[in-house]
């Protein structure tokens, strides 16, 4: 790893859609992207002409899904120590081809473009879509993507060497689906405060653990909730709202988010540990919530994305407490670009409060 790389010039393999570009080059490439009248053209843009401006920081925006969405600046230098870190982890080297199929709104398609900009990735980059690979007939050696557009992308999940997935847990039936697969497939854990991923879980194992990146060190708060020190990415310790169960001082299991925990009657039940429970009777998707009531405080409810509803759905393996109280449906969910659901703003189509 080369920590005296900066972000002032690519690397002298870099190339973007099948040319090489200097810092120059990627300037006027940024003009005529930001004049098109295609939105993904103009986001990638936008982007590229502020990571080769002369600012050492640059805007980036979260996304939302788990509360307000909000714009930090963050340095350059950390975002290029972050593609370092990940070059190193797995292995990537000079001339390895890279697919962007994100929008680039997101720090997910951002650091695809810097990795390949530090690294000397050749790096294509296509319009999103919720099936990236369906009209793509070349290989790859590195891409990441959302369980939606992986999920979509199994039957030729061979065209990608190294995968990194991240947005959303991916759900127990499509890991199943991943193990058989001649692919190196990764869960990631990251934020856009983190410049992307801080740790990432090998899906081909049976049970695997988030195992953090180089330069990255964990501990929990009193609420158990993760702290992350990575002084390469951040100049203080980042306060997460991530419920997890430490396995080692480089090793961790995610158990859900602090926040969005339900106290029913004092017992307080994680919506995504239910959620995992209940992923083999429900084909559409879904999500745990709650809604207040009089005597416990708090109900589990149930929300699922469908107009047809179950005619019976047998939660007998929950704990009576723990059983959604009410079943919801509704047509769409509300979602982010990069296909997260945003579960208040879906939460409030449904008038409950």
């Amino acid at each position: 790893m080369k920590l005296n790389t900066t972000y002032k010039q690519p690397h002298s393999s870099f190339k973007l859609n099948g040319a090489f570009y200097d810092h120059l080059g990627l300037l006027t490439l940024a003009a005529v992207f930001i004049k098109a009248s295609d939105n993904y053209l103009k986001s990638l843009g936008v982007f590229i002409e502020k990571w080769v401006d002369s600012n050492s920081e640059i805007s980036l925006q979260t996304s939302g899904s788990t509360g307000t969405p909000k714009t930090i600046l963050m340095s350059k230098q950390s975002m290029v120590n972050s593609a370092l870190a990940t070059g190193n982890y797995f292995k990537l080297s000079p001339g390895d081809s890279a697919l962007s199929c994100l929008p680039f709104t997101y720090i997910a398609a951002k650091m695809m473009f810097v990795r390949a900009y530090v690294l000397g990735l050749e790096l294509e980059c296509i319009k999103p879509s919720s099936s990236p690979l369906e009209s793509l007939s070349k290989s790859y050696d590195f891409c990441a993507m959302v369980p939606l557009q992986l999920e979509n992308s199994i039957s030729k999940l061979d065209q990608i060497k190294t995968l990194i997935v991240g947005g959303a847990p991916l759900s127990t039936d499509l890991m199943d689906q991943l193990k058989k697969s001649a692919s190196r497939v990764y869960e990631t854990f990251g934020m856009t405060e983190t410049v992307s991923h801080i740790a990432v879980k090998k899906i081909s194992k049976s049970f695997s653990l988030f195992e953090v990146l180089p330069s990255v060190s964990i501990a929990v708060d009193d609420r158990n909730c993760l702290l992350i020190d990575a002084p390469e990415l951040a100049s203080n310790t980042i306060q997460t709202n991530d419920l997890v169960c430490l396995h080692s001082k480089t090793t961790f299991e995610w158990v859900g988010r602090y926040d969005a925990v339900i106290n029913s009657g004092g017992i307080k039940i994680s919506p995504e540990q239910l959620e995992l429970q209940l992923e083999g009777l429900i084909q559409q998707r879904f999500f745990i919530a709650s809604q207040k009531e009089t005597v416990l405080g708090a109900v589990v409810i149930l929300v699922i994305e469908s107009l047809t509803p179950y005619e019976s759905l047998d939660f007998k393996a929950i704990e009576p407490l723990k059983r959604p109280k009410h079943i919801y449906y509704l047509d769409k969910f509300i979602e982010t670009p990069s296909g997260k659901i945003k579960r208040q703003e879906t939460l409030a189509q449904l008038k409950l409060v």
